[in-house]
């Protein structure tokens, strides 16, 4: 659920920048961009070719040979959640079925790009859902403790993605960081990840990209910053470590990570590069992911 609503997100912001005539280096750059940042871009041009708008918002959404499109993610935890039923609660595992009923009606609707605003608002909202009656309702063992490492590790990877997105592939050239179309790309970002309002009470003024990367890296207080992510994710494997009485490589890796950035500051990220530190970050969530499953299952 947390990877549809990523590509929710990642949808919203090609969207909305799309609209802007002078946007990067044309209409296609967006597009492209998003791909990219989604993982998506090999089986898309296996596929379809050259990036288009029609073909990528298709590929994302309802594409069900797209193993990260929303269509598929949801279908994915339908079932997953289908396996264990008997461990959910009842309102989880009718969120849960519900949003997988309505999704196989949005599949077979004739869709329209004026309709993508609301198709990501409607993912959105579903995860939410979902995400809120895990916390209200579902019993707080080991399996609460596998189902929150699933859902920070995955958001820590979806924050750099995103952020990674803006930063490296959307700003068309270095002259224009500061710009108008600067300004626009991060409010874009920050509203396309629920974060514009937080942002801006927790900082105030423009949205500079070392006031965003700091609130999307190494603020605490924000549920979608790396730092945030891990920290959690910590918490979840000294809970498992307690149940279990042993420790794993995956908790050591998200703990020495975690570590590390607790002494960054953002001016170090800036100085050896953010796309090259968000690419690097990328790589060790998807470790760490292995270490899991070579850990536990």
């Amino acid at each position: 659920m947390e990877r549809a609503e990523l590509t929710a997100r990642l949808l919203e912001v090609g969207y909305r920048i799309a609209l802007m005539p002078s946007a990067g280096t044309g209409y296609q750059n967006e597009w492209a961009s998003v791909l990219s940042a989604s993982g998506s871009e090999a089986g898309y041009t296996k596929k379809y070719g050259p990036p288009e708008q029609e073909h990528i918002e298709h590929y994302l959404f309802h594409d069900l040979d797209n193993p990260n499109s929303v269509a598929a993610c949801i279908g994915k935890a339908r079932e997953n959640s289908r396996t264990v039923r008997t461990a959910l609660t009842t309102q989880v595992w009718d969120v849960m079925n519900t949003g997988y009923q309505e999704m196989q009606r949005l599949i077979k609707e004739k869709y329209k790009t004026a309709d993508l605003p609301l198709l990501c608002d409607w993912t959105k909202r579903q995860a939410s859902l979902i995400r809120g009656a895990i916390e209200s309702t579902q019993l707080e063992d080991e399996g609460y403790d596998f189902l929150n490492l699933g859902y920070f590790i995955e958001r820590a990877d979806n924050t750099a993605r995103l952020l990674d997105v803006k930063y490296y592939v959307l700003l068309p050239t270095p002259a224009a960081v500061g710009g108008e179309v600067d300004h626009y790309q991060w409010s874009t970002l920050l509203r396309a990840m629920s974060a514009y309002r937080a942002f801006r009470w927790a900082y105030g003024g423009l949205q500079t990209p070392n006031k965003v990367a700091h609130f999307l890296i190494l603020n605490l207080a924000c549920p979608r910053s790396l730092l945030h992510c891990l920290s959690r994710a910590t918490h979840h494997f000294e809970r498992l470590e307690s149940i279990l009485e042993r420790q794993t490589e995956a908790q050591q890796l998200v703990v020495q990570m975690k570590n590390q950035m607790t002494e960054m500051d953002v001016d170090q990220v800036f100085e050896n590069g953010l796309h090259e530190f968000l690419t690097n970050f990328i790589t060790q969530i998807g470790a760490i992911g292995e270490a899991m499953r070579k850990s536990y299952f």
